[in-house]
């Protein structure tokens, strides 16, 4: 398995003073990481029975719509409220400062549908565990979470206690 560690490109100071970006753009650009990515993920969403693959925007489409591809499945966008073009169902969201919502078709589940939820990174959790939530008032199951990186530190995957979660590169102590 390739070390993805050596592919994530730190950036200090981004999006403001004091945090340590990890970006994942140097595993898009190389079709060696990125392939991995999606055939491991695809793995985890075949392994935990998904019957139909959500992300989260935007990275999460990136990685979620060929995971689908690959499998068979259906994908679905969960987007910032107001993006979507049919009718859609909200949830709110905590964010550091303020409240953010996700959205998802009205219709974009049949009932009890299993579904994998992509995202690329697990920092605290909110939008995760907000998308899960939606998920589940749309009628369907969260087969589990899954991510390129997590910041362990951050212990988002508490709020996701109910949920299988999985992380390629898990960055506990930074």
């Amino acid at each position: 398995m390739l070390d993805l560690t050596k592919v994530i490109r730190d950036v200090p100071d981004f999006p403001k003073k004091g945090i340590l970006f990890k970006d994942i753009t140097p595993i898009l650009a190389s079709p060696a990481a990125f392939g991995e990515v999606i055939r491991t993920v695809a793995g985890w969403a075949k392994e935990l029975g998904a019957e139909a693959v959500a992300g989260i925007e935007s990275r999460g489409f990136i990685v979620g719509a060929p995971v689908a591809a690959q499998l068979g499945l259906p994908f679905v966008p969960a987007r910032k409220k107001g993006k979507l073009p049919y009718k859609t169902r909200s949830v709110a969201y905590a964010l550091e400062y303020g409240q953010d919502a996700i959205e998802m078709h009205e219709d974009a589940f049949a009932k009890g549908r299993r579904v994998a939820v992509v995202d690329d990174l697990l920092a605290t959790g909110g939008t995760m565990s907000a998308c899960c939530r939606l998920v589940e008032d749309l009628g369907a199951q969260v087969a589990g979470c899954l991510f390129i990186v997590e910041l362990g530190f951050l212990k988002g995957r508490e709020k996701l206690a109910k949920h299988p979660v999985r992380a390629m590169v898990n960055y506990a102590g930074e």
